[in-house]
């Protein structure tokens, strides 16, 4: 691949006869045409053509470059139309990333995906890792906290994440809800165990004693579990407790509690028709999600 223009030029002269025709065909000068050969020659250490008054005539070596030349190209006009085909097509892998707080609305749109793109195997990466998209570690990104800046990425505006503190029902039965903000240092609550991950956690850092963090974990998925067992008061995403019944919204969401989010895909990818097939349905779960958390109520009270 090396001397691939080289070999491509030589081919040209071996099928058309001349010069001249190779350099017209190719749209190069014919000097360009004449380096060429003499390159390869040089290269291969043998002569590729006869000269002659009324053009070139392969050697038997040039009757071997010119046959392997012609299924080079042939090889690469099968690539042309299989990368085509990769682009227009709903097929292969698709690689999707978010942060672990979004996994309910993502995990909804790879179910409804599948329904209707079977011949997609998705890879579903919940992490606070950024991968990078330019080395294909994703495909798709929904990313959270100010816009993207990388200039090969698209980047469009998903939702913004909306989160606030709830009890559990096992909680409330033992302990009580807070009825105000100075109640709080009677309670018990589960942190990240960096607080400066979101403001959120920094602002419950700054409100009760640390005494009263009773667990802290650097997963997400962890903090909600444990909300979810009772162990204490903790945050979670407003339209995903709006499909909880169980839970209690100890606070209502203040505007500084809202993280956007973003869909992240590199320029080369997001025109890709699985990119495109599965935003559509991201988008689609996400704005069902919205309204689930519209419709439900906004304060819930003690239990009966």
């Amino acid at each position: 691949m090396e001397h691939w223009n080289e070999v491509r030029s030589a081919y040209a002269v071996a099928r058309l006869g001349t010069v001249s025709a190779a350099a017209t065909e190719l749209s190069v000068h014919r000097a360009t045409i004449i380096r060429h050969i003499n390159t390869l020659e040089a290269s291969l250490g043998a002569r590729l053509f006869q000269r002659h008054a009324r053009g070139y005539t392969p050697t038997e070596a040039g009757s071997d470059l010119a046959r392997v030349a012609r299924a080079t190209r042939e090889q690469f006009a099968q690539l042309a139309v299989r990368a085509r085909g990769h682009e227009s097509t709903v097929t292969g892998e698709l690689i999707v990333t978010s942060i672990e707080m979004v996994s309910p609305i993502v995990t909804r749109a790879i179910a409804r995906f599948r329904e209707e793109h079977l011949g997609v195997t998705v890879r579903y990466i919940a992490s606070g890792r950024i991968l990078q998209l330019a080395y294909g570690e994703a495909h798709l990104a929904v990313r959270a906290g100010s816009r993207p800046e990388h200039p090969d990425n698209v980047v469009r505006a998903f939702f913004p994440l909306r989160s606030t503190f709830y009890a559990h029902t096992r909680y409330v039965e033992r302990y009580g809800l807070p009825r105000s903000e100075a109640e709080l240092e009677g309670h018990h609550f589960v942190s990240h165990a960096d607080p400066s991950r979101a403001p959120l956690f920094s602002w419950l850092e700054s409100v009760v004693p640390a005494r009263n963090i009773v667990l802290r974990s650097g997963s997400q998925r962890v903090l909600m579990e444990s909300l979810l067992a009772g162990i204490g008061i903790g945050f979670m995403p407003v339209f995903q407790a709006a499909t909880l019944p169980e839970l209690h919204e100890v606070m209502a969401p203040r505007p500084d509690w809202s993280v956007p989010l973003w869909l992240v895909a590199h320029v080369d990818q997001h025109r890709t028709a699985k990119v495109r097939a599965f935003s559509q349905v991201l988008r689609q779960v996400a704005e069902e999600a919205h309204e689930e958390e519209v419709s439900a109520p906004l304060v819930r009270g003690e239990p009966s």
